[in-house]
């Protein structure tokens, strides 16, 4: 699967769909593929203020346990609670339904140094 060209990418695998003044996060195809199976996700709560580069939660699989990290600074304002039970979604939807948590923007300079598809496509190859 080609990573979508309609979002912007971090160097530590999370992509970043911004729509407006709220930017959904989620991590990357590649990210799935190192960690192999997702077993817990734990994020922070909506109403949580995050910097940018700051952690937002966790991610488990199989393998390893991965910090998540926000490319902006804003307020978590929704956290997919799917993902609560059905952790697997990431696996089979990591950038639709396997998403992670939609923040309300205050400073999008971040976005400024996240990566688009093609650079993210060449930092992974």
């Amino acid at each position: 699967m080609a990573n979508p060209t309609d979002r912007k990418y971090a160097e530590s695998h999370e992509w970043h769909l911004v729509e407006g003044d709220t930017v959904t996060i989620g991590i990357t195809e590649h990210a799935v593929d190192q960690l192999t199976d997702i077993t817990f996700v734990e994020m922070k709560p909506a109403g949580t203020a995050v910097g940018a580069g700051d952690t937002i939660g966790e991610v488990e699989s199989v393998k390893t346990t991965s910090d998540i990290y926000s490319g902006v600074a804003g307020e978590i304002v929704e956290v997919n609670e799917a993902l609560n039970d059905s952790p697997e979604l990431i696996n089979s939807d990591p950038y639709g339904k396997g998403w992670l948590v939609k923040m309300k923007v205050s400073d999008a300079s971040g976005l400024d140094k996240l990566l688009d598809a093609s650079a993210y496509d060449r930092s992974i190859a």
